[in-house]
């Protein structure tokens, strides 16, 4: 799993940290029970505190994609693959009848957007 972070964007490292977690598991990088790495060497492999780390871990806690465990680490629960999978899919079938209809991927995301909000 690479977990890319953008010191440049308005949104906290942490909620970016979360995000590419999130999104290593939708692109099935991470399953469940895997551990995710140490908060410590997470945090110096990325040049974080590692309460940064810690947060973005207890983020995911709380969304219900991770375990906290002393000693144990972060383990991905069943629940993030599964939850992820039906999106995964979802999407799928959303792309492939977008472009039955010829929505281009520009106007399915424009789409997306305005039923995100």
């Amino acid at each position: 799993m690479l977990i890319r972070l953008d010191p440049n964007s308005p949104d906290p490292l942490f909620v970016q940290l979360a995000a590419a977690v999130r999104g290593a598991v939708a692109r099935g990088e991470v399953r469940a029970g895997e551990r995710l790495p140490g908060a410590r060497d997470l945090a110096a492999s990325l040049g974080l505190n590692v309460h940064t780390v810690l947060r973005g871990y207890q983020q995911l806690r709380d969304e219900g994609l991770v375990e906290l465990r002393r000693g144990r680490g972060a383990v991905v629960t069943d629940r993030a693959e599964t939850g992820y999978a039906a999106v995964h899919s979802a999407v799928t079938q959303v792309v492939a009848h977008a472009k039955r209809v010829g929505l281009s991927a520009d106007g399915l995301v424009d789409l997306i957007r305005a039923e995100y909000r």
